[in-house]
Order: C-alpha cells, then structure tokens, then sequence
C-alpha cells in the first residue's frame, strides 16, 4: 500500500509506514490473506486508546476549571466511536482500511466501529514511531479541535441525560425503559426499548444492545416530542 496520501491527510509523515498500515488492517483482512506480512491491527487500538485518553484528559484538565463529571462528559464525547469515526471520514482513512469483502459492505455502525478503532491504531502507530510530542501534536490537531462545538451545542450530553434533565424541569419526572421486544440470535440480538413517562410511551429505538437502544429511544423521544 502507498501511505503517502493518507500521510498528506494526516498530516504525519513515518519513518515506518508499516506501522500504518497495520494500524488500517481490520483482523478481518488476514482471514482472506493468510500471506499478509503484517498483523492486524488491534494492539495499536489499545495503545493508541490509552495515549488519547491520557492526552485529552492533561489538555481538560489544564484548559478547562469545570467539575470533574462535566470533564467526564467532554471527553466522553470526544473518544466515542461516532465522533471518532466521523473525524476518521474527515481525514479520508475509509479509502484506506483493509477489511475482508463482508466488513466492507457493511456500512451502517460496525462501519463506524472499525472506523473508531482505526484511528485510535494509527494513534498508537503514530506513539511508537514518532513519540508523545507527534501523538499530542496530532490529537490537539485533529481530535481536540471539536471541543468547542461539542460545549456549545450541549452535545457532551449524551441523549439519556438531555431528555432527563428536560423531562425533570418541565414535569418533574424521570423517565424509564423498558424491552419491548427481542430479535435475532444471541450473538447477533436487536433490543427495541420503549422510554417511558409514567405509564406513556414517549419514543422507542433499537439497538445491538439494552443499553444502545435505550440512547436511541432517548433520541427518538427528543426528537418527536415537545416537553
């Protein structure tokens, strides 16, 4: 693989391209091509998880005199899987990932997870080849970069806690989910979960698990109510 666009696009130049390119191999990718020479890339994902992690959290708490719960929330939503991979989509890595033919039409948010955890690789990648200052350089760059909308649009908090702090001023009541239905096997199950006022239903999401679905119920209320 040529790493020299994607370097262009990240603006990280390495000394062993290797690297990157093992941090774009989904594990995936070698069950088609035993031959491949490098590994896949989920050790890079859990080194570059903990430098961002560490590195978001020095620049909270060095920028920002907020209680520790409301740094929590900022850098949750920073280091989620949908802000990482819409960042990892801004920096063209998509083009890039090696996956085996099913990952690859798959869009929806298996997607946005290989996307996530790519770009928390090519931060380990970037660690082990260039050092803490170029992964620092790169977070504050590319990542630290969305924290300012993330405060102003209030979008730190995620939708469960919107809809309660709204639901709790205007009523005085805090809502409630509850499973509506179950599908699918057990390694493959769909929640759709019911969020509740009382005995009424305000919105209903689906989701891979109890806890997605109940965000996506959330959301959904939101979004078709006016509390």
């Amino acid at each position: 693989m040529d790493t020299k666009e994607l370097e262009e696009n990240l603006k990280v130049h390495f000394k062993n391209p290797d690297l990157l390119v093992s941090a774009l191999t989904h594990r995936s990718y070698l069950n088609e091509n035993r031959d491949f020479h490098l590994s896949h890339n989920e050790r890079l994902e859990f080194l570059g998880d903990a430098v961002l992690e560490l590195i978001a959290t020095r620049h909270l708490y060095d920028n920002y005199p907020h209680p520790e719960g409301e740094l929590t929330n900022f850098r949750s939503a920073l280091v989620n899987y949908r802000m990482l991979s819409e960042i990892a989509r801004r920096l063209k890595i998509e083009k890039f990932l090696l996956m085996s033919r099913g990952e690859a039409k798959d869009v929806g948010r298996a997607r946005q997870v290989i996307l996530a955890n790519a770009i928390e690789a090519i931060i380990g990648a970037i660690y082990l080849d260039l050092g803490y200052p170029a992964a620092e350089e790169f977070i504050l760059r590319e990542i630290m970069v969305e924290l300012p909308s993330i405060i102003n649009q209030g979008s730190y908090l995620d939708p469960k806690s919107k809809l309660q702090e709204i639901v709790q001023e205007k009523q005085g009541v805090t809502p409630s989910y509850a499973v509506i239905t179950e599908s699918g096997p057990d390694h493959d199950k769909i929640f759709l979960v019911g969020v509740f006022l009382g005995r009424h239903k305000v919105g209903e999401g689906k989701g891979p698990s109890k806890q997605e679905a109940e965000v996506a119920a959330a959301e959904n209320a939101l979004s078709v109510n006016q509390f």
